[in-house]
């Protein structure tokens, strides 16, 4: 039994904001990082964790609010809330 799937908003990913793919529903938790980024020891961390799905945002640092709406906006369209 799957507890949930954790999405890690990781700003050292270059590029574009990637689409989600593949992702089922299900209980998520979206980790946004701390003023600074993530540590590289947390980096190493998450990285290790079964159920983390490492996403980037886009090219530009964004404050902590804005990161956890563009992140929530990526995983609603990778659900298909957004399909018509």
């Amino acid at each position: 039994m799957r507890i949930g799937e954790i999405l890690w908003a990781d700003e050292a990913i270059a590029g574009p904001a990637q689409a989600l793919a593949g992702l089922e529903p299900g209980p998520w938790a979206i980790l946004i990082g701390p003023e600074g980024g993530w540590s590289e020891a947390e980096r190493g961390r998450f990285a290790t964790v079964p159920g983390v799905t490492r996403m980037a945002l886009g090219p530009r640092i964004l404050r902590a609010d804005t990161a956890a709406v563009a992140a929530i906006t990526l995983w609603q369209a990778a659900l298909g809330d957004w399909n018509a």
